[in-house]
């Protein structure tokens, strides 16, 4: 205490002699702390390199030794980073705490991200490296630097199977593995158990704070090795003292709180006030003040002033700081020995003042809150970190430790430090705000997040130890919820918002896959439902008042949560599912309750799973913002397209899909946000599409009515020019000012005709045509882009039939402008593909192509047959009349002059040779003339090759043989073979068609996702159609998959975690499949009352059989009296056995 009664004794002197320096003395220590403070921050990097080194020689400490020798093999093997770790452990034990704060935190350093140190620091890296490991570093690191690009492409591919997302698969580019590989290997070397070894032995708060660091820093991602290795520990061997000591430093928290929370509270507004009044103080020069416990800035500019004191007074400050400290903890204590003792020791990476400059929050704790306090927020996270990605084990530990003496419930003693810190021992629920401030908002959350990862899973334990702990902790929770946090929301908004979004999500977690309503009924004892309402409202209307604040934390995603806290309570409660209905709050909140409502009606969705116990399960969830990307036409196409499987279901196409699916919401949110221009083009793709084919059948009308096509333009009816441009003006007013179809089109047609009478025919065509080139052309554009396939490779764009078809289209229509108007007439073929009958016409003879062309093989083989024998004895018969081909005579009446210009005009006249008779030639001369005269008329006359061949006399001797011939041919060739083919391709459009009416009944009537028929829900609670729109919504589920994909794995619930593992094993077994919650309510209640009925007879025939077994018991007890009469009577003489006989035969009587 001498120095502090020395400064206080000096200060009035000091004060003096400070206030009688000159300006320009100031000035020059001014200049001279700038000086060094440019000095830090350019030498700053290089020191962080230099620090940096010592990490990569713990990452591959074998470069230090030899090759191939014994401590290579030794350190290659991670003995060098275990013998570290166990000198942690002797440093502690030999009271070197220092030294083991520094161990710590190298250890924890191996797995910190990567810096960017600069050229310099790379440098000065590089230059030590090579010192390090030798005079071969750079020819080994080179080496392994390619090694390194290996090992960063396998541990990518090891990382993405074991993590595919969260800080456990973030790389670390200067240990070549992933941060979830490299706390596997801290763990082989001994890390957990040192974290348990060292806090065993009770260490002070500043080595323990560094052992949380340590932990958390190990688990950080959820690492499921690690928390093996420490379940394994805690189960296996003595760890009682671990939770003790925790479980006593959560309990000193409490006390300190309980302590301290008055004066806290009145601190802080005085604070606040003090902060108000200093932030417009300036000094003499226009700088800043330095207050002590303000931002960060203010404190590193004290700190920078405090570098012109000498150490004598640097000494002096420390020491009365801390008496200062000891001082205020022993009137707060009551003068506890043990208290003052902890307040002695040095916070970690403390300022002179005890303030917290090295921390990357720069928030006011340190000031406000207590080191006992803050200590709280590593162990919470500690334990949040313990119980991540839901698992159940040590959730269960954590609660209760079978394996020793005592058990020590650190889930009942989060909820009693949320209770403490949130002031309900001092106050009610109303007072909340007034506990709550900048300082311990950050360790509520953090106690909120830990106690949500207790409940997730689910932990069917802790979900019922939070919900029915007599210290009503979690009223704390509904509160946060309900109440409004002031002051602190009238200053930091985001910190409230994030608080009410982990309150709504602890609550969640409370309730999350309970089959009873214990929970849900417990939470709405307090909870009034227009309240909760009425928090989603603000929440959404709170989103407009804070556009220009960037929160981490949006309103409408807290409000979103808040809603389906709501939805999950509705349903035990009638009052609270009325109100989120839209309607019916809309007399109280006209302008924003309808609004609200419907907003986040609009964004939820719910979906059915099957869990690996075979019980269904009701998930409610936001639907991701990308979903709203995906377009119409695809919607369509995956609904009508997709394909039943051998068990008669579709989620297996439909799950197949949800990869390309996603892929095309991401391209379309790139489109909309990057490609502003294109995604106009492409949006519009239908139209597009719609135009094209317009112009080209308008096209071929043209070609086929005017072809060949005149010179000049048409003459035209003044009426009718007169009538047309009237026509071309109305449409137009009317497209102006009444844009409809019917307008367009009349303009387009009134317009086109001016054309063809103003300009000609043939320019309009090619106007036309150049029109339709250019809109495929567009359509085209539009295809790609809504695909987002423009990065693709050509073979790949190629495999898209649909972009080769329309590029096929594309090409006839330019060589129909630039060559011949014929071509355009390939474009009416998209009439075919656009028409679902069409579709099938083409199809019945191309899906059983097979059959066809085999049946026709075998028409091709009897022909074959039929003209050999034709060539062998009839060859006379084949006499095919044939036309000769008519001359052309010129007809002229032209007259010439001298200049050799001629008038008049010229005709052709056809004339034939020898009269108009027909003229029979030889068709069967050669074999291969008969067969293609057997194919040709054989198969084009309907009575076969006998109408064509010569007509036989009855009198000839081949009379027979060409009956028989000619039977045959008709019979064989066109009756059967024939009708086969004609067969096969009617049966199969029916067939087609049957299973397009098949398919369109099965999307009316059945289920997509259970495949349960319509008349599976007739005279139930639940109708079909709501059952397909919100029980088993096919989007929904897709929604859901989406979900999981663009969330970060270490925030799912129990449930999203469970359907994630079936999703990334391609297990479909998690769809329900004939099954609806709806279905098993209704089944649910007419069985309940048959167990009751069962139940009824059941206790009717327990009591009978009670009564049975009380008669057969006295039973038992009378012949065994009755037996051990008649030993007696055996004892005694003749006569008294007669009397006792008789007297025997009398009681036996009665009975």
């Amino acid at each position: 205490m001498k120095h502090t009664r020395h400064w206080l004794s000096h200060g009035k002197g000091r004060r003096d002699s400070i206030m009688n320096l000159s300006r320009d003395y100031r000035s020059i220590i001014e200049g001279l702390q700038d000086i060094v403070s440019l000095l830090e921050d350019q030498l700053r990097p290089l020191v962080q390199s230099e620090l940096s080194v010592l990490g990569d020689v713990l990452y591959r400490p074998e470069l230090m030794f030899p090759q191939q020798s014994e401590a290579w093999h030794k350190s290659k093997s991670g003995g060098f980073v275990s013998r570290l770790i166990t000198h942690a452990k002797q440093l502690l034990e030999d009271n070197e705490e220092a030294l083991c704060v520094r161990v710590l935190q190298t250890i924890k350093g191996m797995m910190a991200r990567d810096i960017d140190f600069g050229e310099k620091g790379d440098g000065l890296r590089s230059s030590l490296l090579g010192r390090y490991f030798g005079t071969n570093y750079h020819f080994r690191i080179g080496r392994d630097a390619n090694s390194k690009s290996v090992i960063d492409s396998n541990s990518k591919k090891t990382a993405s199977q074991m993590v595919n997302s969260g800080p456990g698969a973030e790389m670390l580019s200067r240990a070549g593995v992933t941060l979830c590989e490299m706390q596997g290997r801290l763990d082989k070397c001994g890390a957990s158990d040192l974290i348990i070894d060292l806090i065993m032995v009770q260490p002070n708060l500043r080595v323990f704070l560094e052992i949380l660091e340590l932990a958390i820093a190990l688990l950080e991602g959820g690492n499921n090795s690690i928390q093996k290795s420490l379940l394994h520990r805690f189960t296996n061997g003595k760890c009682e003292e671990f939770f003790r000591y925790i479980y006593d430093k959560m309990r000193d928290a409490e006390a300190e709180i309980r302590a301290t929370i008055t004066v806290q509270t009145t601190e802080s507004s005085v604070a606040k006030k003090s902060d108000k009044d200093v932030s417009h103080a300036k000094t003499a020069d226009g700088r800043r003040g330095t207050v002590f416990g303000g931002r960060r800035d203010t404190l590193i500019a004290g700190q920078r002033s405090m570098m012109g004191i000498s150490e004598d007074v640097k000494e002096q400050l420390s020491d009365a700081a801390m008496h200062t400290g000891k001082a205020y903890a022993a009137v707060r204590r009551g003068r506890d020995p043990d208290a003052e003792v902890e307040a002695s020791r040095p916070m970690p990476n403390s300022s002179l003042f005890g303030t917290d400059l090295q921390s990357a929050s720069g928030k006011h704790e340190v000031k406000t809150m207590s080191p006992e306090v803050l200590v709280m927020k590593p162990i919470l996270r500690f334990l949040q970190l313990l119980c991540e990605n839901h698992n159940r084990d040590l959730q269960n530990y954590i609660r209760k430790q079978d394996h020793s003496k005592t058990n020590y419930n650190l889930v009942h003693e989060t909820l009693q430090f949320l209770d403490c810190i949130c002031g309900s021992t001092s106050g009610g629920l109303g007072l909340l705000g007034l506990y709550i401030n900048e300082s311990n908002v950050g360790l509520i959350n953090q106690c909120l997040e830990s106690l949500t990862e207790y409940c997730q899973g689910p932990c069917h334990e802790n979900q019922t130890a939070i919900a029915l702990h007599e210290s009503n902790g979690i009223d704390i929770v509904i509160a946060l919820v309900l109440n409004d946090i002031n002051p602190l929301g009238r200053q930091r908004m985001d910190l409230v918002l994030e608080l009410k979004n982990n309150a709504s999500k602890t609550l969640l977690a409370v309730m999350e896959s309970r089959l009873d309503t214990e929970n849900a009924e417990r939470i709405l004892y307090n909870m009034t439902p227009q309240q909760l309402v009425d928090v989603c409202k603000q929440a959404y209307n709170q989103e407009d008042l804070e556009d220009e604040n960037e929160c981490e934390v949006s309103c409408r995603d807290v409000g979103h949560n808040i809603f389906i806290l709501a939805h999950q309570l509705s349903h035990q409660n009638k009052d609270l599912a009325s109100l989120l209905k839209p309607s019916a709050s809309a007399e109280s909140d006209e302008m924003h309750g309808d609004s609200a409502l419907e907003y986040y009606a609009k964004h939820t969705a719910q979906i059915e799973i099957v869990r690996r116990d075979r019980t269904m399960e009701q998930i409610v969830f936001p639907v991701p913002n990308i979903c709203e990307f995906l377009t119409p036409e695809s919607k369509i196409d995956a609904y009508q397209t997709c394909e039943r499987d051998d068990q008669n279901s579709k989620i297996s196409d439909f799950f197949d899909r949800t990869e390309e699916l996603f892929r095309e919401m991401q391209w379309q949110k790139k489109l909309r946000g990057n490609y502003r221009f294109l995604f106009g083009v492409s949006s519009r793709m239908t139209l597009w599409e719609q135009i094209s084919i317009n112009l080209a059948i308008l096209i071929n009308l043209l070609v086929a009515f005017f072809y060949p096509f005149s010179d000049g333009p048409g003459e035209l009816d003044g009426r009718l020019s007169v009538l047309v441009w009237l026509a071309m003006i109305v449409s137009f007013v009317i497209i102006v000012t009444f844009p409809r179809p019917s307008g367009i089109r009349t303009f387009v047609g009134s317009t086109i005709l001016r054309l063809i009478f103003s300009v000609g025919l043939e320019p309009t065509l090619k106007i036309l045509g150049l029109a339709t080139v250019v809109l495929k052309a567009i359509f085209i554009v539009s295809y790609v882009g809504n695909r987002g396939t423009f990065d693709h490779n050509v073979r790949r764009l190629l495999s898209d039939r649909n972009l080769v078809l329309h590029l096929m289209y594309f090409t006839f229509g330019f060589l129909g402008l630039t060559l011949h108007t014929f071509f355009y007439s390939i474009l009416l073929l998209d009439v075919i593909f656009r028409e679902d009958t069409l579709l099938n016409v083409i199809k019945s003879v191309t899906r059983n192509g097979r059959s066809i062309i085999l049946t026709a093989v075998l028409a091709l083989i009897l022909v074959y047959m039929f003209s050999i024998i034709g060539f062998l004895f009839l060859k006379d018969d084949f006499l095919v009349e044939t036309d000769p081909t008519p001359s052309l005579k010129l007809a002229s009446s032209a007259t010439c002059d001298a200049d050799k210009s001629c008038e008049g005009s010229i005709s052709l006249s056809e004339t034939s040779s020898e009269g108009d008779d027909s003229i029979k030639e030889r068709a069967c001369e050669t074999l291969i003339m008969c067969i293609i005269t057997t194919l040709n008329q054989g198969l084009r006359n309907g009575g076969g090759i006998g109408d064509v061949l010569r007509r036989p006399s009855m009198k000839e001797n081949m009379f027979v043989g060409r009956v028989v011939y000619d039977l045959l041919f008709f019979f064989v060739v066109i009756i059967i073979v024939l009708n086969l083919i004609f067969g096969v391709i009617i049966d199969t459009f029916a067939d087609l068609r049957s299973e397009k009416q098949n398919k369109e009944e099965v999307l009316k009537n059945t289920c997509f996702i259970c495949g349960l028929d319509r008349s599976a829900f007739d005279n139930k609670v639940v109708s079909f159609d709501e059952h397909i729109n919100s029980e088993h919504n096919m989007w929904h589920y897709l929604y859901f998959i989406v979900l999981l994909k663009v969330k970060d794995t270490t925030e799912f619930t129990g449930p999203e975690s469970y359907v994630s593992l079936m999703v990334k094993e391609h297990d479909l077994d998690w769809f329900p499949r004939m099954r609806a919650m709806s279905l098993a309510i209704d089944e649910g209640e007419s069985e309940q009352s048959e167990i009751k009925n069962l139940q009824e007879k059941l206790e009717s025939t327990t009591r009978l059989v009670y009564t049975l077994s009380q008669q057969l018991t006295d039973l038992k007890e009378q012949m065994t009296e009755h037996r051990k009469q008649r030993q007696r009577i055996g004892l005694l003489g003749p006569h008294s056995a007669s009397a006792l006989n008789n007297s025997l035969t009398t009681n036996n009587f009665k009975i």
